[in-house]
């Protein structure tokens, strides 16, 4: 049976999109997983993904055009078969439509499968969806919706963990929530059953059993045994204030709004951060009630409410298990990787930083500029992998690639794990630039609100612990990246300047290096040119 498959949405913002390139032809065959042609949408140009095989028997629009998100994008069928009708628009909605609502790709896709049996009319099995590009499998934080309630096409089903961060899920379809595969807090792969929509009513038993339940409910569950399961979490995702006292609705997500109603905060008392105003996990973190206490307890020396400690009787043993999370364990995972895979070695040099700091002062001086010593960092890198580019590349088997743009991946700490969103072509910014970029993405990550394009085309890595007052540490690799550099505290301490014994700041700098890649004597080039950068800053303005 023919697919339609329509123009996705690829980003959150995306209105319409322009194909860049397409890498099938008409009468190609096409494998689930190949990719269909390369789109561009208002953030970049990312790879479409097939999620259908058969046939490509159309193309809807030609390389260079642009088309609104749901445009007809190409049918892919079998071999000969008559397509007219779908041309048309004559074909039933079931097999136009249906599978091609979910075919729009990350971060926002809602992708829809094909059951091993025919399915009913107006019925779309939605899974798993892709929403990075390592992602290999999610975990559902929570669900936004329950088994019974209507959807409406831009409804937000749930709130999905990845490798990255946890994303809003989006239903590009619209009918009634008749199953859903894979409970809260539980993880699946990619393609896993994740739920049925459909009309209201519909008998959807034996959709179920040929697809994986994700490690959820068995495959053969029927919708009557899921609302049990699902209403009671949908229920404890709501705390008690979620409207205003003058009757408005109070915008939050089911995350805040189950951390809020753990700590008993009042969500209209709490100014939301969110887009449009609407209240996320920090913006009830960073609540502080102080508004809300009466005269009597602000005068009270008792502590404020925090968690209960686990008591721990003296002389026995106590542990306590926490689950991973799905980005704890993708981080076991490509560390494990790169250290394993790639022949680690590192190079160490001291840094005098006087220059810099003066420097620095003078810069910050001007109105409204913020620069930090990580950003000079940062920069010096930049320049210095334009001079020594061997450093900005990647190994593989087969040949090494020698990156000529440079992305800088800045690693940032956030509650789960790390994360590292990059600055795309770093050489090509200003001290200021680099800042308000380093300020906003580092923001943004600790809020999970990265997308998945702000963390991918990393050619090089700097990882900062001199906050922390380390002094001197070494990175595992951030793979495809050839190095990572890891920066240490500034320490003021004895030096000797002109033969005379003076205090001076100084910094440690230590280069991890893949030595498939980088030679020995290529890493201290690097870093020689670095220190000139950092100790002479005003080389970095020529």
């Amino acid at each position: 049976m023919a697919i339609k498959v329509t123009m996705p949405r690829l980003s959150d913002t995306m209105t319409e999109g322009t194909v860049a390139t397409w890498l099938k032809k008409v009468g190609d065959k096409i494998s689930e997983g190949d990719i269909l042609a390369e789109i561009e949408t208002d953030k970049a140009t990312m790879e479409f993904e097939s999620f259908n095989e058969g046939t490509l028997l159309y193309i809807g629009i030609p390389e260079g055009e642009t088309a609104p998100i749901d445009s007809l994008l190409a049918i892919i069928g079998e071999e000969g078969e008559d397509i007219s009708a779908l041309l048309s628009g004559d074909a039933p909605v079931a097999e136009a439509s249906a599978p091609s609502k979910e075919e729009a790709a990350k971060p926002t896709e809602t992708k829809a499968t094909t059951a091993p049996a025919a399915l009913p009319a107006g019925v779309i099995v939605v899974t798993m969806p892709r929403l990075s590009d390592t992602m290999t499998e999610g975990t559902v934080a929570t669900w936004l919706k329950k088994v019974g309630d209507v959807i409406a096409e831009g409804d937000i089903l749930a709130e999905i963990e990845t490798d990255k961060a946890t994303m809003e899920f989006e239903s590009f379809n619209e009918g009634t929530l008749l199953y859903i595969g894979i409970e809260e807090g539980n993880s699946a792969p990619i393609d896993s059953l994740l739920a049925i929509i459909g009309p209201a009513g519909t008998d959807i038993s034996g959709i179920a059993q040929g697809f994986s339940a994700g490690g959820s409910a068995p495959a053969a569950a029927t919708e009557e045994a899921k609302p049990a399961a699902a209403a009671p979490a949908a229920q404890a995702q709501e705390p008690a204030a979620t409207v205003t006292t003058d009757g408005g609705r109070i915008f939050a997500s089911p995350l805040a709004k189950k951390i809020a109603s753990d700590k008993g905060v009042n969500l209209a008392q709490v100014k939301g951060s969110g887009e449009n105003g609407r209240i996320v996990k920090s913006d009830i973190e960073n609540f502080t009630p102080a508004a809300a206490v009466p005269a009597a307890a602000a005068k009270s020396d008792a502590p404020a409410a925090a968690a209960p400690k686990l008591f721990v009787p003296a002389g026995e043993v106590v542990t306590e298990e926490i689950k991973n999370s799905q980005m704890r364990k993708i981080i076991a995972k490509r560390l494990a990787e790169s250290l394993f895979t790639a022949p680690h070695y590192n190079l160490v040099i001291e840094v005098t930083m006087d220059d810099a700091m003066k420097s620095r002062a003078t810069i910050n001086s001007v109105p409204d500029t913020k620069v930090s010593f990580n950003d000079m960092i940062i920069k010096a890198c930049a320049l210095a992998l334009k001079k020594h580019p061997k450093i900005n590349s990647q190994w593989s088997a087969d040949a090494i690639t020698i990156n000529h743009h440079v992305n800088i991946g800045v690693a940032v700490a956030v509650e789960d794990g790390l994360v590292v969103p990059v600055l795309k072509f770093t050489d090509a910014m200003s001290l200021s630039q680099i800042g308000a970029s380093v300020r906003d993405l580092a923001g943004r990550a600790k809020n999970k609100k990265l997308g998945p394009a702000e963390m991918e085309g990393s050619t090089f890595t700097v990882s900062n612990l001199g906050m922390f007052g380390i002094t001197e540490f070494n990175s595992i690799i951030n793979q495809p990246n050839s190095a990572i550099l890891s920066v240490g505290a500034i320490v003021e301490k004895p030096i000797v300047k002109n033969g005379q014994i003076v205090v001076g700041n100084t910094m440690m700098l230590s280069l991890a290096c893949d030595h498939r890649t980088i030679d020995g004597a290529t890493g201290a080039q690097f870093l020689q040119t670095l220190k000139q950068f950092i100790e002479n800053p005003v080389t970095m303005l020529a």
